[in-house]
């Protein structure tokens, strides 16, 4: 007998948290270490995933962490996340990371990632997802993003897993690069 499948809004499911950026969450530099934002990221992502699956989640894996911006201590820092793309037992959370000077208001974009989440039962084992409702172009244009993002891993995957992947095939294309094989 199959289940019927639940759906649940991106709306439903958003998140957003800011915490001021002390002088505690530096680096060596003097500025907010990439590290501790990962950490928040990964909280507000687990936050995100559990609400829509209404479980535990577990991070799978991260996707594209580009630090733009340097984050000041004294900034407010303020992450939005959302389900942008749910398979069976999985998501894709996309998150956004701005940093606001709390005197002026100028905000800056700091970062934008991708946390794909697991939803688990007590015992550990996956269990299944709500589907998703997309109710505008960009709800399905970040779904659309997610899905090719997925696919382009599973090809390359695919390509460099092979038992007959030689490097030999390869060595043109490394020509341009700042690489020297000595093989």
């Amino acid at each position: 007998m199959n289940k019927e499948v639940t759906y649940k809004s991106v709306e439903s499911t958003r998140i957003t948290i800011s915490e001021l950026m002390l002088p505690s969450h530096s680096n060596f530099s003097g500025k907010i270490h990439g590290g501790y934002i990962l950490s928040l990221m990964d909280q507000i992502a687990f936050a995100c995933a559990s609400r829509h699956s209404g479980t535990y989640c577990v991070t799978a894996s991260v996707d594209t962490v580009d630090f733009l911006n340097s984050i000041e201590v004294g900034e407010l820092v303020s992450m939005k996340a959302s389900i942008n793309y749910v398979g069976k037992t999985s998501m894709v959370v996309g998150i956004r990371v701005e940093a606001e000077h709390i005197q002026t208001g100028k905000k800056k974009h700091c970062n934008s990632s991708y946390f794909t989440m697991v939803a688990k039962n007590n015992k550990g084992n996956n269990v299944e997802v709500p589907g998703l409702i997309c109710d505008d172009k960009i709800e399905v244009k970040r779904f659309l993003k997610a899905l090719k993002r997925i696919e382009t891993k599973i090809e390359r995957q695919k390509e460099f897993d092979r038992k007959d992947f030689s490097h030999i095939n390869y060595l043109e294309d490394l020509k341009d690069y700042r690489v020297r094989i000595d093989i």
